[in-house]
């Protein structure tokens, strides 16, 4: 657990998703299944679940979305995702969403959509899509939560699962690197401090390298 600005951010255990939160929001609490693992990260800082109000899912993917039912139905939490991702999930779909990758169902819960521009306090809504439709980022001037989309390193999210779009994925690569990012809070991995500006470049050129 570690404290950049008003984020603080939680490395996932296992198969989970990175965690981040700021103000009353979580930005994707994983699948559910170490749910301790993310309290205890949270006390660290002093924060409980009792002190936010809204859940926010990069996208629809189960590692970054299966612990919003619980959330959900224990603490009263509201989630919020793209309008295109949240059909999936309404819908029930296994495949889609992964929940069949990971043996499990789809969550049940009640999801508020996004659209691209909206806000989210002070961090602006993306749609990238490319690893999924209705994939997002949350960007404030300076800090970019990219869930799959862009990895450190210059890695990237795959495009190969349902909705995934290899030609979406180097438009949203290449907007983002148009960006000023000094943080990236990545899905998966090391996120990056102070220099992300780099790292989503250099995704963004490999992805037209190798596609």
């Amino acid at each position: 657990m570690e404290r950049v600005d008003n984020v603080i951010a939680i490395i996932g255990m296992d198969l989970d998703s990175n965690t981040y939160v700021f103000d009353d929001v979580i930005v994707d609490p994983g699948t559910g299944r170490n749910i301790n693992y993310l309290a205890d990260s949270l006390k660290e800082a002093g924060k409980s679940f009792d002190d936010f109000n809204r859940i926010v899912n990069t996208h629809c993917h189960f590692d970054h979305a299966g612990g919003d039912e619980y959330l959900q139905k224990e603490y009263g939490l509201e989630v919020y995702m793209h309008e295109e991702d949240a059909k999936f999930i309404e819908n029930g779909d296994g495949d889609t969403t992964v929940s069949t990758s990971f043996g499990s169902k789809v969550p049940d819960i009640s999801i508020n959509k996004l659209k691209e521009g909206d806000m989210i306090n002070d961090f602006k809504v993306l749609n990238t899509p490319g690893h999924t439709i209705g994939g997002i980022c949350l960007y404030d001037g300076k800090s970019l939560i990219a869930g799959d989309t862009v990895f450190s390193n210059g890695s990237f999210g795959r495009s190969d699962y349902p909705t995934g779009n290899t030609d979406e994925m180097k438009k949203s690569l290449a907007r983002l690197a148009q960006l000023d990012v000094k943080n990236l809070f990545t899905g998966h991995g090391p996120y990056i401090v102070g220099e992300g500006n780099r790292h989503v470049k250099l995704s963004s050129d490999n992805a037209n390298k190798w596609y």
